[in-house]
């Protein structure tokens, strides 16, 4: 009877080794794949249509910039303060342009918007500065 016990153990062991290793092998699996431009992968409904043209300084505050600066999250100017933006209006557009592409402060490089271009950045910068004197 111990003999039986003991390969009855055995054979739970092993068992439920096997079930852990799979268990292992489903969670450290992959989550998902990268595919690159050129690649097979890349052909088809999964590519990103092209823009119309660029976006205006409202759309381009409305989708991106008002996430923070309608609600000074991180020390942004919220539109239309102009006692926040008078100081920056007076450093001079071009230096606002650049805070708004490289960075300045609290405020990462584009907003974080990294499908913008400069353009369209300029036009947020515009947008904000007209409508917050």
């Amino acid at each position: 009877m111990k003999s039986v016990k003991i390969l009855l153990a055995a054979v739970l062991a092993i068992s439920a080794l096997h079930v852990a290793a799979e268990s292992l092998e489903d969670r450290i699996k992959p989550a998902g794949s990268v595919c690159m431009a050129g690649d097979d992968c890349a052909s088809g409904s999964m590519q990103v249509a092209a823009s119309d043209g660029p976006r205006s300084g409202k759309d381009v505050y409305t989708s991106k910039c008002a996430t923070c600066h309608a609600t000074g999250a991180a020390g942004a100017p919220k539109l239309g303060d102009a006692a926040a933006w008078s100081p920056r209006i007076g450093k001079g557009i071009e230096v606002l342009y650049t805070s708004s592409i490289k960075g300045f402060n609290g405020m990462p490089a584009k907003g974080l918007c990294f499908d913008c271009s400069d353009d369209e950045l300029k036009a947020s910068v515009d947008y904000m500065v007209e409508n917050s004197k």
